[in-house]
């Protein structure tokens, strides 16, 4: 690829390229604790129902007036959703409800819904959304619901976001991303219904999407390729650090609406910080002006002090240096060319089930902590740390044995600990935890890896479409995970086949994937073409046809 000669030229690996990482990596650190809120913005307290109103005794503690009130579940504890419909007084003179002799063995008193609303026990926490909206009995699958909606912004922003950026530019979309979370974040924090708080969390999550597609794709289009792996890496464990801040954060505020500006606010600095980014030169090329390529080229070579060498590139220069992209760059290109040959068919749909699967497996497991009977600050912690040595192990095995390989082995063993997790009996605890610790690592691992080999799979015309769609299949995983655990109330042990027969059933998928460990990153569709498959062609008639003729190659193909 000829604009890496370029990039070499004005300084490939320069102070430029360590600040513009860096400074699009500080805002990853906080993009984990949005997507993970709802862990302690929407923790459930232990509640029961609240006593009579109408009980009156100046002897009456508040445990005599709870006994009165609400019975006991099998575990002798209050029962969450039911009380009594009239107030058992001899409860307090037998002192149980085991030990009462009820009128007629046969019959117990009659119980009624929570009518007069809840108690809860806040001693971890001030207040959740679960408390401030009594999201609870009847009403608990509202839960699942705000994350789902959370999700479904996500999913929208890819699909948005992704488009757009392949048409107006990475560094427009990535200031209007950053605003826009920072508005979000910060109504969501002063909303005076759930409706309102999914409704601002809906634009934060379209944000979180700009701000994840367009600072990747600026990070990797200005970055040679020998560099690729660590540097995607070491973005990826920017949100692995994120997760062990979140957990600091919500330890230290335990109000929702704090706790959610808290992590909204630092983007207000982002957006202000990211009117200093450069353009990627590589999609200027490609979008048809060469002007503006050519001063950004300068521009960074001047700052990697490389100012004699950046003077000798001009649009003569860069014309000769990217015939093939330049002519590449007169045809317009659009979300269909991600199907219009086989070779970006196969590279679509496959993508596509590996993120699929990643993401629905991760947030099934990362976003129902309460689960696992472990202080849930304690278990974000432990959830956060398990990504620093995966990732470790996930880097070295993407620089040894390759990107396909890699994705392929760290789907199927996630889903095996999710599956094995099934047998291990409910009371042992640590060993469910540990299991699920090491599958959350290894979905953690995926998702650091099918950043970067989608990143080097799609070609520059269409990067941005075609991250925007594996990311918008992402999300739908997203949106579906939370409520696959409403299928537990009636079968228990169906959400974690689900959680891990799907990333087993997607990781193969990433076998039919082309290698691309030490290979250029493709700028055309003809260069992902070109490439091709280490079990098959590199390229075959009907691709022939469909690069020639985009606009009659669907017609032409035979099915």
């Amino acid at each position: 690829m000829a604009f890496a000669d370029l990039l070499e030229q004005v300084g490939s690996t320069g102070r430029f390229q360590v600040v513009h990482v860096a400074l699009l990596s500080m805002p990853i650190f906080m993009m984990a604790s949005h997507n993970l809120l709802q862990n302690f913005a929407a923790a459930v307290p232990p509640h029961f129902c609240a006593a009579h109103a109408n009980l009156s005794g100046p002897t009456l503690s508040p445990e005599d007036k709870l006994l009165i009130s609400v019975p006991l579940d099998k575990y002798g504890k209050p029962e969450r959703c039911k009380r009594y419909v009239n107030p058992q007084w001899q409860l307090i003179s037998n002192g149980s409800e085991d030990e009462t002799d009820w009128e007629a063995k046969e019959q117990k008193p009659e119980l009624q819904g929570c009518v007069d609303g809840w108690t809860y026990n806040m001693s971890e926490m001030s207040s959740t959304i679960i408390t401030e909206w009594d999201m609870v009995c009847e009403s608990r699958s509202l839960k699942p619901m705000g994350q789902t909606i959370y999700m479904a912004g996500v999913f929208v922003g890819a699909m948005v976001f992704g488009g757009l950026s392949d048409r107006f530019g990475r560094r427009n979309l990535l200031l209007i991303s950053h605003l826009m979370m920072a508005v979000g974040g910060t109504c969501a924090s002063f909303a005076t219904s759930f409706y309102l708080f999914c409704l601002f969390r809906f634009f934060c999550g379209m944000a979180l999407s700009g701000l994840v597609l367009n600072s990747f794709s600026l990070v990797v289009e200005w970055i040679p390729t020998r560099i690729r792996t660590v540097v995607g890496t070491f973005t990826g464990y920017c949100y692995t650090l994120g997760q062990l801040l979140l957990a600091a954060v919500a330890y230290t505020i335990r109000d929702w609406r704090w706790l959610t500006l808290a992590v909204s606010v630092p983007f207000y600095v982002s957006f202000l910080y990211s009117w200093w980014f450069v353009e990627s030169a590589r999609w200027l090329v490609l979008s048809n002006r060469p002007e503006q390529a050519v001063k950004n080229l300068k521009a960074v070579a001047r700052f990697n002090g490389r100012r004699e060498e950046g003077d000798k590139i001009n649009i003569e220069v860069l014309q000769q240096s990217m015939k093939k992209e330049m002519a590449c760059s007169q045809k317009s290109h659009n979300a269909l060319d991600l199907i219009r040959t086989p070779t970006m068919r196969t590279i679509t749909i496959c993508l596509s089930a590996v993120w699929f699967s990643t993401s629905f497996a991760y947030y099934g497991i990362a976003l129902d902590l309460q689960k696992f009977g472990v202080d849930i600050y304690l278990i974000q912690v432990i959830f956060g740390a398990v990504d620093i040595p995966s990732k470790v192990i996930i880097t070295l095995s993407m620089s040894k044995l390759g990107r396909r390989v890699s994705q392929c082995s760290a789907l199927i063993m996630a889903g095996i600990c999710i599956l094995v997790n099934l047998l291990v009996p409910y009371e042992q605890q640590t060993l469910r935890t540990s299991l699920a610790v090491i599958g959350k690592g290894c979905l953690g691992a995926s998702f650091n890896c099918c950043y970067l080999f989608s990143g080097e799979l799609f070609p520059t015309v269409v990067r941005q479409s075609g991250m925007g769609w594996v990311s918008m299949m992402a999300r739908v995983g997203a949106m579906v995970a939370p409520m696959v655990l409403l299928t537990g109330d009636s079968l228990p042990w169906l959400p974690g086949v689900i959680y891990g027969g799907t990333p087993i059933l997607c990781g193969m998928f990433a076998y039919f994937l082309p290698e691309t460990l030490s290979a250029p990153l493709p700028d055309t569709i003809q260069d992902a073409v070109d490439r091709g498959f280490r079990w098959k062609k590199p390229s075959s008639k009907k691709e022939e046809v469909a690069m020639k003729d985009p606009s009659e190659s669907l017609l032409k193909e035979s099915p």
